[in-house]
């Protein structure tokens, strides 16, 4: 349930790399191709595993040894179209671990079985690629259509990973760091991997993806005025305002809980697509279509997630009435201008016209309905959510109902076609209900005549 699995274009790889005779029967490589919504990721995973005494200078020469050999493997083997090429960016992760060497009693009976199956552990190395291994290191040089190749070292890529958890922003930090790398290069300043990151989470324009977005709904008139948590935070981010760092919080704790509830319904689908009446088209569907379903959710910025959990949480402070009745919130995604979200809060009454069982059957339905009625030509996917609060003493728990409606293409000219009818026919219905009430009238005016 990683949520980078999901973005995975084909089966990892097992590779060999060339030139690296020294630890020729002593290392592991596989190769991962993650198709983003951004851009493409390759990534080369590499573990070394070393002899107890091997001296520190000679593994940082084997660092190098290995980020020339990745380097070259790539060139030959990573096929790029010339529209993609910019698009993508490759990676090298390397795990660098000390062989221990400890005296094992063998049976000599079973001799051989015992060589086979015994391991001796391993001990991991801390091992970072600041900018002048990779200036020093790299002996091939890089054709201009082809982005440098980024080396991190084990520890350094799982804290990234961690801080970011979001595969859009992996992507982000990523192309942030090529350029930061070759500015710094050129003045010759380098700086940890701590440092790079947490210049990424502020540079003033973080937001700047959200905010297109949020012109772009006022706009399409889907919302009258710019999302007031939007202007804080980007307001706090371009004056290093002391609430930045609360901001932050905020959102890394929204992205967290997101994740967990994403992995959640995507796994009770998956487990049983039949309760959603999908079982028949996630049949005929390949994995790489049902991957694609779940990037609906799973792609989300960290402040996508955070308008996302924070409407969630808005629930408990509703009216009461509110609650027992049931309601609706449109949300939109602001990673993403062609999803839209749904969240529908069921009523306490179970059985009620905007009960569970009443609106469960219908979620396809009204993502239908929805997507029929937005003007909007960008629209791929509508999600919709049907939610649960359940509140046990002092707890509460979030049962979630998911369904992913994929949109057909269509113009903003088509849509509003669509909703233009869609009006004239309620209209000619409420007028033909108001005739009808009128004729009753008449009728019965007559009969008491």
């Amino acid at each position: 349930m990683n949520e980078m699995a999901c973005y995975l274009r084909a089966d990892i790889l097992k590779i060999i790399l060339p030139d690296m005779p020294v630890v020729e029967s002593n290392y592991q490589a596989q190769y991962s191709q993650y198709q983003l919504s951004l851009g493409d990721l390759n990534l080369v995973e590499l573990v070394i595993y070393l002899p107890n005494d091997m001296l520190p200078a000679d593994i940082e020469t084997l660092g190098r040894t290995a980020f020339n050999a990745v380097n070259i493997w790539r060139k030959t083997h990573i096929s790029r179209s010339i529209d993609s090429q910019l698009r993508s960016i490759d990676v090298l992760v390397l795990d660098i671990q000390r062989q221990i060497d400890i005296d094992i009693d063998i049976d000599t009976e079973h001799d051989v079985h015992n060589k086979s199956c015994k391991k001796n552990p391993v001990q991991p190395l801390a091992h970072s690629f600041t900018d002048s291994d990779l200036v020093q290191g790299s002996i091939v040089d890089t054709s201009a259509s082809i982005q440098p190749l980024q080396a991190f070292g084990w520890h350094d890529w799982h804290i990234h990973l961690n801080k970011l958890k979001i595969p859009c922003e992996l992507w982000r930090f990523l192309h942030y760091r090529l350029g930061h790398s070759q500015q710094d290069n050129k003045d010759h300043i380098t700086n940890s991997e701590n440092d790079i990151i947490t210049r990424f989470l502020n540079v003033a324009d973080f937001f700047a993806p959200a905010i297109t977005i949020d012109n772009a709904l006022i706009k399409y008139g889907l919302q009258n005025e710019p999302n007031s948590a939007l202007i804080a935070m980007s307001l706090a981010q371009k004056t290093n305002s002391p609430t930045k760092q609360m901001y932050q919080q905020h959102m890394a704790q929204a992205a967290a809980l997101w994740s967990q509830l994403s992995m959640q319904m995507l796994e009770t689908v998956y487990k049983n697509p039949a309760a959603f009446k999908q079982k028949e088209s996630l049949e005929k569907s390949s994995k790489a279509d049902f991957s694609h379903w779940q990037q609906q959710i799973l792609d989300e910025s960290l402040f996508s997630r955070h308008e996302l959990v924070r409407t969630l949480y808005k629930h408990p402070k509703q009216a009461q009435q509110l609650q027992q009745q049931g309601y609706v919130v449109h949300q939109h995604s602001y990673e993403c201008l062609g999803r839209h979200y749904v969240l529908i809060f069921y009523g306490q009454d179970a059985e009620g016209k905007h009960g569970k069982s009443a609106i469960r059957p219908n979620l396809a339905k009204i993502a239908l309905d929805v997507a029929t009625r937005l003007p909007m030509a960008e629209l791929h996917h509508v999600v919709v959510l049907g939610i649960d609060f359940i509140i046990e003493a002092e707890d509460a728990f979030m049962d979630i109902d998911l369904w992913i409606q994929p949109v057909n293409p269509m113009t903003q000219r088509e849509r509003q076609l669509t909703k233009k009818v869609q009006q004239l026919q309620q209209s000619n219905q409420s007028n033909a209900s108001e005739i009808t009430e009128d004729n009753k009238k008449k009728a019965h005016s007559n009969h008491l005549s």
